[in-house]
């Protein structure tokens, strides 16, 4: 039934959505950080984990059904061909991301008179970026312009053991996913009970998110398998699929608030408030691009999408660029006025710049990889 989706429309409007919401967050925090404006207590700009989690259920999901979908084509899994696509959509601009904020930035800081200190060398955390774990940079040396990097390490440790978990043990794929959602979340009850906040171990564990891209794999295993169509199926029909929307809509919105309502009645845990909201995201991941796979796409929000990795990746700098630029207008300004001025701004910079970024520097590595047509 669904084992030939070439394309999942709407995929990209998602994609966009919430890399915008990552942008809305890094501008409320710095721009709060250098005493511009404080939109911390507006719940739409307090999402930058949730449309994280958003993103590591969209890796599980699309990442498990091209998995699915090769071996049901050709018989197996090809892992080498499936790290070097991997390899060509990210570590280009992983990489070009860490010469340019350990090394190009701080040099024309240094040219034109910024007064600005990195929290780190590059000799000091060579080692984490080159090796996948800019997390722990994150760890040791707090927030910095390279954060959104530590997201990447943690599906690119995904990526590297799904493929061969995959290939060799396809028939108990569905088990292993259950074991891992369910010794996650119980791991992390127990590290919220009997480790210190400032534990190296209880910060990779609450941040390596395996259990949520665990769900978006299973959801990629029900899709794959499903005999009839899912729309049928009572969960996808009109009703529950409005109050489903409506909940999330409203939690991305008011999420300050409802945090702590749920939090005293429900969840003993955020991290199970953030499980439940990764099989929202995966609800609406599937009602978005299998339900409503005939409606038509908006031709900007897949624009987005397909520059979502870019505004995610230097949004952090030039939000801090535009801080630098936009700061002495503060004091002329009115506050509405500069905040408006400041938001259009980053965004609009982050999307131009991640456009020309996507043309004329990430495609040019994903084209190594297509086949040139015979004559």
């Amino acid at each position: 039934m669904y084992k030939n989706i070439a394309y999942f429309k709407g995929l990209n409007a998602l994609r966009f959505f919430a890399a915008s919401l990552v942008v809305l967050h890094h501008t409320a925090t710095i721009g709060k950080k250098d005493g511009l404006f404080d939109l911390c207590d507006w719940g739409l700009f307090r999402n930058g984990a949730n449309a994280v989690n958003f993103f590591f259920v969209l890796s599980g999901f699309l990442i498990t059904y091209l998995l699915l979908k090769e071996h049901e084509q050709s018989g197996t899994v090809g892992i080498k061909q499936f790290y070097l696509r991997r390899v060509r959509r990210i570590w280009p601009l992983y990489f070009l991301l860490i010469i340019i904020g350990t090394l190009l930035l701080p040099l024309a800081f240094g040219l034109v008179g910024i007064d600005y200190q990195m929290p780190y060398t590059l000799s000091q955390t060579w080692y984490y970026f080159l090796f996948f774990f800019p997390i722990l940079v994150l760890f040791h040396y707090g927030h910095h312009f390279l954060e959104p990097l530590w997201s990447i390490g943690v599906e690119e440790v995904f990526y590297l053991l799904w493929a061969p978990l995959f290939k060799y043990f396809r028939r108990h794929i569905a088990a292993i996913l259950s074991a891992i959602i369910v010794l996650k979340l119980a791991s992390l009850m127990l590290i919220q009970h009997f480790c210190a906040e400032n534990n190296v171990f209880a910060f990779l564990m609450r941040n390596y998110s395996f259990e949520t891209m665990a769900v978006g794999a299973l959801g990629a295993c029900f899709l794959f398998n499903a005999k009839d169509k899912i729309e049928s199926l009572w969960l996808f029909r009109k009703p529950f699929r409005v109050i489903v929307c409506m909940i999330v809509l409203a939690y991305l919105c008011f999420n300050v608030n409802i945090d702590a309502f749920l939090g005293e009645l429900t969840f003993t845990s955020p991290n199970l408030l953030a499980f439940f909201l990764s099989l929202l995201y995966l609800y609406i991941i599937l009602l978005i691009s299998v339900c409503h796979s005939d409606m038509k796409e908006n031709r900007f929000l897949k624009f987005g999408g397909e520059i979502s990795y870019g505004i995610y990746m230097y949004h952090m700098g030039i939000i801090f660029l535009m801080t630098l630029f936009l700061k002495p207008l503060r004091a002329i300004l009115p506050e509405a006025l500069f905040v408006l001025l400041f938001l259009l701004s980053s965004f609009l910079m982050t999307i131009i710049v991640a456009y020309i970024s996507k043309r004329c520097f990430e495609d040019f590595f994903l084209k190594l990889g297509k086949k040139k047509p015979k004559h």
